[in-house]
């Protein structure tokens, strides 16, 4: 008879298998598939958590707690990263990681329940190198691990009809780092650099805002909340943030379609739940290309 337990459920598998097979030959892929597993199997076990079943390139595993969950996955996408021998072709292997916390049946040392699907759901949310979790994961998380996720949107996933809450965790050091306020960060910025003044002069529909130190986080997207409003069914209810960082401009993507730049010069750019610099003038689309004259078109400008 099954035992029902609350447990941290995590779904890794390797991103790209298909193409590792075709470019390294049947065996030698084989092979980086297998050490894939076994370091996230080793990861599973350093964290105090249990291994349920692998399949393939995928492995399902379970944990007491949210942190031994993220110790874990965040243990995997490390030691994945740095292993000499996991690149095809000069760029290395990857993985991608979806977590959730909840009720599952424990039976015959497997695990059954709508939380495991929630769990193998938000495998699919995230990209190459990405660990991508529920709020329930989050509410259980201990705060130096709940001061390194950041929301990336609210979406139904298949298979369901509410909404969930997704967010990404920043596992890597570089990461944190950037998430510190910029008074924080102040600190680390030269005086000749505090002494320009510089500032960012957004236009969209008639609307002028400016980001600058008075202003220095600005968040755009289709729901009612963000500071820059912006409708269209390809636009995430938390679609993007533009923030001023160390003197910098950063154009954070936490959207599902992505976001899309293009500078006066002509140069394009995209950026899917990542972050880049704004430079100079341009134009920023949101899920799909900024277009002249279009009415979801903003505008930027950077201004010294």
């Amino acid at each position: 008879m099954g035992k029902d337990i609350e447990l941290a459920i995590l779904f890794a598998d390797v991103v790209g298998s298909t193409r590792i097979y075709e470019v390294m030959g049947d065996l030698r892929a084989r092979d980086m598939v297998l050490t894939c597993v076994e370091i996230m199997r080793s990861a599973t076990e350093q964290n105090h958590g249990t291994v349920i079943k692998t399949i393939g390139d995928e492995v399902m595993a379970t944990f007491p707690t949210a942190n031994d969950a993220l110790n874990a996955a965040s243990r995997m996408q490390h030691d994945i990263r740095i292993h000499s021998e996991l690149k095809v072709e000069g760029q290395a292997v990857a993985i991608r990681i979806g977590g959730h916390f909840g009720p599952v049946v424990l039976e015959n040392r497997d695990i059954f329940g709508a939380a495991v699907h929630t769990a193998n759901r938000m495998t699919s949310q995230a990209k190459a190198g990405q660990i991508m979790v529920t709020s329930a994961m989050v509410e259980r998380l201990a705060p130096e691990w709940k001061s390194a996720v950041r929301q990336i949107d609210v979406a139904t996933l298949r298979g369901k009809t509410s909404e969930d809450e997704l967010y990404e965790v920043l596992w890597q050091k570089e990461d944190a780092t950037s998430m510190l306020p910029a008074i924080a960060l102040g600190a680390t910025v030269s005086s000749r650099e505090k002494q320009r003044a510089r500032r960012l002069r957004l236009r969209f529909q008639g609307q002028e805002i400016l980001v600058d130190d008075s202003r220095s986080n600005i968040a755009i997207g289709r729901a009612e909340e963000n500071d820059l409003i912006i409708k269209g069914n390809l636009i995430s209810r938390l679609h993007a943030r533009i923030e001023l960082t160390r003197n910098k401009f950063l154009l954070i993507d936490q959207s599902t379609n992505g976001t899309f730049v293009t500078t006066k010069e002509g140069e394009e750019a995209f950026v899917r739940r990542d972050s880049m610099q704004l430079k100079g003038e341009g134009q920023i689309g949101f899920g799909r290309v900024p277009e002249t004259g279009s009415s979801l078109t903003l505008r930027y400008a950077c201004e010294d």
